[in-house]
This record gives C-alpha cells, sequence and structure tokens, in this order.
C-alpha cells in the first residue's frame, strides 16, 4: 500500500448502479415510499437506549450512531481493503513513518451548524490518549498536535506505515469539542447527538429510532427525508420484508433463493459480502491451561467446522487456517494455506494433547497436581447453543474432555471478554489489511485479567509477533508486507493464538419495491450493509425513489 493515502473522490465512489424495477406485485408506483428508507435491526436486540456517546463505557448504545458521527477515514472492501480518506482529505505519512499528517475536508460542518476543523479533529483524536478507557479503537499513536485550521500531525513512536485502519474505525469518531469537552464522557449519554453525518435525530423510542436528513451535509443531499430503524428479529424480519414494510436488514436467510428472492427477482435481493474477518475460537492465553501451545493445538484440531457452517445455516463459509478470507486476500495467503480448510483430525489432536503433558481424568485436565475444567463462552442472544454443543460434543468424543457451555447475553459477554473473565470464547477477528487482521496480537493490547482490555482479549503476549507486527507497521513497500504476512501466516497456524472457525460475511436483504439503486456483489464500491458508517452512506446516497 502507497504511503499516502488516495484522497476520496465521493462523486466517483457514489456511482453505485443497479437498476432494478420500481415495484413488487400488485404495487403501483405512487404507493411507494418516497421520503422514508426502513430498516429491520434484527441484530441488536429488541430495545434501545438513548446513549449516544459513542466513546463512553457502557455497553448499551443507540443504534446506527455511525450515521451522525463519521471517522476520518473508510475501509473500502471493493480495494482490497484499502484505507481511504473520508473526513479527511488526505492522510500522509512523513519518510520514517512516525507522523502522520492528517488534512481535514474544508467544507465539514456539524449539525448545529459549526464547522469541523482541526480545533475538533485534535480534541477527537485525543481521547484515546487522555483517558485509556475510551480507547476503543484500540489507537497506537502517541500525541496529537493541531498544525493548523485544517492539519493536524499525529505521532508514533515507531514506524507506522501500516497503521491507518485504526482512523477509519466508528471507535474513533469525530465529535465537536465545543460539546464534549464541557461533559463528563464517563457518564454522560448524550441524549442529542450533533455529529458531521448526514442524519440528526428526529425521534426515539425504545423499539423504533427516527434519523432525519440534515441540511448542508457535505457528502451531498440524502434521497430520503427519514431512515427509520425498527427493532425486530432474524424471523420476523422475513416477513416484514416480504411485504414491503421493511426497505433493508442484515438477516442470514437459509432457502432466501425460493422463500424471497423467487417471488420478484427483480426487487427481492439476497446478497453476501465478505468481510475478510472470521469468527475465531479465542483462548485466554494469560493462564492455564490454555498458555500451552500444543493444548491449543489439540483443541482446534477437534473443532469440526463443516458441521458448526451447517448448523448456522451458513454451509461454505468454513474458515481457513490463517484468519485471513480467500476473496479477500487470495494475493496475500500462503500457497499451501489458500483455500485450505482445517477438517477434524483425532490422530494429530490426540498426539498434540499427549505432547501438552496433560492428562484427561474424568474429563478435566489435570498437569502437576492441579486439576482444569474449562468453560465455553458464548453469545446466546445470537442462538449459539447448539454451535457451542457441536464443539463441546467433538472435544469430549475426539480428548475426552469435558467442555462446560456457558452462554450469555451479549452484552454481558462482551465484558467478560474485554475482562478475560473466559477460558475459551467466541469472537470476531479482522480487520482494515493483513496488518489489519493481526494487529489485535500485538502486546501493547495485553491487559492484566479483570483490567478490560481494548482488543486482544486472549492475552497474547509473545515477543515473535510482537517482531513481526513492528515489521508490518514499518514496511513501506507491499513486498516487505507480503513476507512479514507470511511470517503471520505460520505464527497463527503453528502457535494457534486464535483459531478461526468460519468467515463473516456481511448478509444483505433488500426489498427494492420503494428504493432502487441498490449494489450487487458484482458492481459495488461500497458494501451496502445498514451500520457500516460511509459505507451504509455511501448505499443510500446512491438510491432513488421507485416512483
Amino acid at each position: 500500500m502507497s504511503r499516502t493515502s488516495r484522497t476520496l473522490a465521493v462523486a466517483a465512489a457514489l456511482a453505485l448502479v443497479v437498476g432494478l424495477s420500481a415495484c413488487s406485485p400488485g404495487t403501483a408506483n405512487s404507493s411507494a415510499r418516497t421520503d422514508t428508507i426502513v430498516y429491520g435491526k434484527s441484530d441488536g436486540g429488541t430495545t434501545y437506549v438513548r446513549n449516544y456517546n459513542v466513546l463512553g463505557p457502557a455497553t448499551e448504545k443507540a443504534p446506527n450512531a455511525e450515521l451522525i458521527y463519521e471517522p476520518l477515514a473508510r475501509v473500502d472492501y471493493s480495494d482490497g481493503a484499502l484505507v481511504k480518506p473520508w473526513l479527511a482529505e488526505s492522510l500522509d505519512f512523513d519518510a520514517a513513518g512516525t507522523t502522520l499528517t492528517i488534512t481535514l475536508r474544508d467544507d465539514v460542518t456539524f449539525s448545529d451548524g459549526e464547522a469541523f476543523d482541526a480545533d475538533d479533529a485534535a480534541y477527537s483524536l485525543s481521547l484515546p490518549l487522555d483517558n485509556p478507557a475510551l480507547n476503543l479503537a484500540g489507537v497506537t499513536y502517541t500525541s496529537v498536535e493541531k498544525v493548523d485550521e485544517h492539519t493536524v500531525a499525529v505521532a508514533f513512536d515507531s514506524p507506522s506505515f501500516a497503521a491507518l485502519n485504526q482512523f477509519a474505525s466508528s471507535s474513533l469518531p469525530m465529535v465537536p469539542k465545543h460539546i464534549w469537552e464541557e461533559q463528563d464522557l464517563m457518564t454522560w449519554t448524550n441524549p442529542d447527538p450533533i455529529g458531521t453525518g448526514p442524519f440528526t435525530l428526529d425521534a426515539f423510542a425504545a423499539q423504533q429510532v427516527t434519523l432525519k436528513a440534515r441540511d448542508g451535509y457535505w457528502g451531498g443531499k440524502m434521497p430520503m427525508t427519514y431512515f427509520k430503524i425498527l427493532a425486530t428479529n432474524g424471523e420476523t424480519v422475513k416477513a416484514q420484508l416480504l411485504r414491503g414494510d421493511v426497505d433493508w436488514a442484515p438477516t442470514g436467510w437459509p432457502g432466501a433463493e425460493d422463500e424471497f428472492v423467487a417471488k420478484n427477482p427483480e426487487t427481492n435481493l439476497y446478497q453476501l459480502y465478505a468481510t475478510g474477518g472470521a469468527y475465531s475460537m479465542m483462548y485466554n492465553t494469560a493462564q492455564a491451561p490454555f498458555d500451552d501451545a500444543d493444548l491449543r493445538t489439540a483443541l482446534a484440531l477437534s473443532i469440526p467446522r463443516s458441521d458448526i457452517t451447517a448448523t448456522l445455516n451458513r454451509p461454505g463459509t468454513e474458515a481457513g487456517p490463517t484468519g485471513l478470507v480467500d476473496q479477500i486476500y487470495k494475493d496475500w495467503i500462503a500457497p499451501e494455506y489458500l483455500g485450505v480448510v482445517q477438517e477434524v483430525d483425532e490422530d494429530a489432536a490426540q498426539a498434540a494433547l499427549a505432547a501438552s503433558g496433560y492428562d484427561v481424568v474424568d474429563g478435566a485436565l489435570v498437569k502437576d497436581g492441579k486439576t482444569y475444567t474449562p468453560r465455553l463462552s458464548f453469545n446466546q442472544d445470537f442462538g449459539w447453543n447448539a454451535y457451542a454443543d457441536i464443539m463441546i460434543n467433538s472435544w469430549k468424543k475426539v480428548l475426552g474432555i469435558t467442555v462446560t457451555p456457558a452462554g450469555a447475553p451479549g452484552a454481558t459477554l462482551y465484558e467478560q471478554q474485554k475482562a478475560g473473565d473466559f477460558d475459551l470464547t467466541i469472537a470476531t477477528t479482522g480487520g482494515a489489511g493483513v496488518y489489519g487482521v493481526y494487529s489485535f496480537l500485538d502486546s501493547r493490547y495485553v491487559e492484566p485479567i479483570g483490567t478490560p482490555a481494548a482488543t486482544n482479549i486472549g492475552r497474547w503476549n509473545d515477543p515473535e509477533t510482537d517482531e513481526v507486527l513492528a515489521g508490518m507497521t514499518q514496511a513501506a513497500d507491499e513486498e516487505t508486507m507480503k513476507s512479514l504476512a507470511l511470517e503471520m501466516q505460520r505464527i497463527v497456524v503453528n502457535e494457534v493464538p486464535f483459531t478461526p472457525l468460519y468467515n463473516s460475511y456481511w448478509f444483505v436483504d433488500v426489498n427494492a419495491s420503494n428504493w432502487t439503486g441498490w449494489p450487487t456483489p458484482e458492481d459495488f464500491t461500497a458494501v451496502p450493509f445498514p451500520s457500516l458508517g460511509p459505507d451504509t452512506i455511501l448505499t443510500l446516497l446512491s438510491l432513488e425513489p421507485a416512483s
């Protein structure tokens, strides 16, 4: 990747074109909704909390705040997951890779009419430095300085060419200094948010939130007046999509081709976009027995990935051993790992268990007079009980180990993972570029058990990993980066700091009876996922009323 990110040409990025029929069967154009798009949010619980403090410690936040608060950059998944400017005009490293000069767009205002400038950017970028509890993006820069009205300089302790991905994080939004500096960000809920994004809050209820398109948005005029967010679930939203009550949803739909698309192929769209990440088994490597690479290997070799994806109705999405998704990183994956899915290997798993020195006694792991009874923590809100049982049953069958299921609500699990209160757990891995996928393994993100960790929830602390990751941040050319990427793949496969289970996709369901111009996986410059920040905005800007 070039040291200097290219300036984002917003007009070009808005060319998301797919011509679709204007109406669904039995629906006249005159009845189409022309001022409102309805998003059926089926992945965030059934009630919402009016908390737009996007950096605060509370785990319950209002939905789709990324349509109000924007980052400096975006990840372009249509172009190798490169980081490109958004609120920034450009992001330029110096020759040493230790100073990043961020030139801001000069046409951005907050929704209260105040200009967005370097004071706001410097303030926003300093928040995670001044209070580590607000460092949700896991930033690695060490200082921020205002250069002039539209320029800030960000300093790193070492060359960091590969560290641009943090500036595209929704957890590092640009916020208005003139409002936020007056608040206690640890307790404030920010009920009336003011941001640079295209929408403002119009109405808030526990199960329905309405955003209103604002005037003066730098990216252009929204074609709709309202963006309505409905609290729903995966089954209910299917009926809502079929009726046209909902325009857009993020639901995985087994049988969608027959049950949805076939009902009207011109308007009913079901699409998948690779995120570049995976759902992975995380090991708490800060404590025994999961600090042993052989034991982790034994567990990893006993996981029936195909059974898991079948249970989750995601056949064909089994992850490879590196954590890199073939569709996005095929040019970066070592040939021996490309297209490979690890099947259960009982002999190799049992050999790894023997090499670990652990005995299995009545289902428990025993070594040096100490006994361990592992727990598998998972998100019960996602219905992962069956998924967990598949792994638990396989570990029992192949290794004789009894693992206890420990399902928890999503918010509780998130807090447990951050604090290191788990043995084994399931979490997402991934990021912008190969470094972005692996950067969470950096020991700089390790916190003692009981102290929340920004990213490295498995507490992986390995000098070789740190050396390779440091090399990746310093790499100024693609050849060096690819060489280091191969080294990181070897570490992940052989040392097993985490185990990829199945690839992550954005599932996109659309009823285009009311709005046309939706991208497709064959023709997109932004992923049309309804909670993906800049990509969501670009998608919305591309739409036209069907009538």
